[in-house]
């Protein structure tokens, strides 16, 4: 059988950070510490100054307290278009290490500030304590650009 995969030119990799840039929202996978199973939940999420996902947790979600027990996840990035079949339409899924920046952390003021230029309406809660922004350190990502075009991406791929 013939591997779907193509080799990773300039055309996949400028899609995939467009999809990043574009997304305010995700599917974030992680592993249920109680069950061992994996879940997902609908996360908000915007392109980081560095150009890689960051999203807005409260603590008391449970996806929030399933990455302090282990920050290995999975975001897919990538919304279907009004028209024609989901499964043509491009889409990101990131392979990722979860890592939480709290108010107190140095670099918090000023990726918050970034956050909310983009995600707005997070100003009514970004500021509570038990919410916290999101970086995603990406150990490796996998793009699917549409019908049969398959890539597999570093995290080097995805940096503007």
């Amino acid at each position: 059988m013939t591997s779907p995969i193509r080799p990773t030119d300039d055309e996949a990799r400028q899609l995939a950070r467009e999809l990043i840039a574009g997304a305010r929202f995700g599917a974030l996978a992680f592993t249920d510490p109680d069950s061992g199973t994996p879940m997902v939940s609908r996360v908000a999420a915007v392109p980081g100054p560095d150009g890689l996902p960051l999203s807005l947790v409260s603590d008391l979600a449970q996806h929030a307290r399933a990455l302090k027990a282990d920050p290995a996840c999975a975001l897919l990035l990538g919304e279907p278009g009004p028209k024609g079949d989901p499964l043509t339409h491009p889409r990101l899924s990131l392979q990722a290490r979860a890592r939480f920046i709290r108010h107190d952390d140095a670099d918090h003021a000023a990726l918050a500030s970034h956050f909310l230029a983009l995600q707005p309406k997070a100003q009514l809660y970004i500021g509570f304590a038990d919410f916290s922004l999101l970086a995603f350190t990406v150990t490796g990502a996998h793009l699917n650009g549409g019908f049969g075009k398959a890539f597999v991406l570093t995290p080097d791929d995805l940096r503007p």
